[in-house]
Order: structure tokens, then sequence, then C-alpha cells
């Protein structure tokens, strides 16, 4: 049962009252829903984005269930709000979803035993969610969509990742990830630090 608790809670929330839990899941999913209203811009074929970052912390946050959900949503509401005339393109809120879903089962599920193993867990994160959400999902759902010219997968890949520049969003995101962490952890109630 305690196993089943943490697939859909943090420890924070393991510990909060109903009321808080929904206050923190609006919370998180209204953060989610800002950071995609705004904090996306481009730079030429470069898409710049906070949204991996904050996938992230919204998982470890609320937990893998209900983190998933937020950046879900925060995803879906943020494109009804400012769609730009683009198509509704649900992979990228499977891949935020999963980003949060893979945090917080990392972090629920690993425990903490010194200040090593936290950037071990983080590290972890930053290469599933970059294999899986990425590369796996993001990057073939583009290439089966978009791939009107019969580029071969790995050429778009490469083309995806070094040329339209997503390595860099995703590294910056991981870096702010790891600079930022150690913040969260000092904020009363925010993160639990199991040493």
């Amino acid at each position: 049962m305690q196993k089943l608790k943490k697939l859909f809670f943090s420890d924070v929330l393991d510990e909060c009252t109903h009321t808080q839990k929904i206050a923190y899941i609006a919370v998180m999913t209204a953060l989610c829903v800002v950071c995609n209203m705004f904090f996306e811009f481009k730079l030429a074929d470069t898409q710049f984005s906070l949204t991996l970052f904050f996938s992230s912390i919204t998982g470890v946050i609320i937990g893998p269930v209900f983190g998933f959900v937020a950046c879900f949503l925060g995803d879906l509401v943020g494109f009804l709000y400012n769609s730009a005339g683009f198509m509704y393109m649900p992979w990228i809120g499977l891949s935020m979803g999963l980003t949060a879903f893979i945090a917080g089962l990392i972090m629920n599920f690993l425990d903490f035993k010194n200040k090593f193993m936290l950037y071990l867990k983080l590290a972890i994160i930053c290469l599933l969610t970059f294999l899986i959400c990425t590369v796996a999902i993001n990057t073939t759902a583009f290439w089966i969509i978009y791939n009107t010219k019969k580029v071969p997968y790995f050429v778009y890949l490469a083309t995806r990742l070094f040329v339209q520049g997503q390595i860099w969003n995703s590294l910056f995101n991981y870096a702010l990830l790891f600079i930022s962490f150690p913040i969260f952890l000092r904020v009363k109630n925010l993160i639990k630090n199991k040493r």
C-alpha cells in the first residue's frame, strides 16, 4: 500500500491534508500552463523553453502520477490559450507528463543516501527523460508526421538535436535543474530530503 501511495504522492503531499494536496497540484498545474504560455521562444530554427525543467520539478514536488497529470494539462491548457495557429501535438504533452512521472518516480522510490546520491538521481532523471521523452517520443513523432522528404531517422535525429538546437535546449534545462535543486531543498515543505 505504501508503494502504491508513493506512485501518486510525493513525500511532501503524503503529509498534507486533502485541501493542501489539491492546492499543491493546482499550483503546479498553473505553473506548467504559465511555462507553456510565456517561457517558450524561438531563435531561428531553435525553440527554447523551460518545459523540461518545470516538468521535472513538478514530478519531484507532487509525485509521479499527479505530476504527469499536471504537466499534461499544463501543456493542453497552454496550447489552448496560445496555439499561434498550429495544430495540437499531444505527444508533447505526453513527453512533458512522462518527464514529471520519471522525475517523481526516481525521487520517490530511490532513497537519499548522501549528497552524491541526490546528484546521481538528478543525472538519471536527465538521461532517462532525454532518451525517452526528447528522443523516443518527440523526435520520433515529428519524424513520422513531418518527414515528407523521407529522411532516415538518425539523420533527422542529428538534425533536430544539433541543427535545430534541441540538444542545447535540453542541456540548458538540465543545468538549471542541477543548479536550482539545492535551493528547492532549502525551502521548507517543498521537497523532503530523506538523509
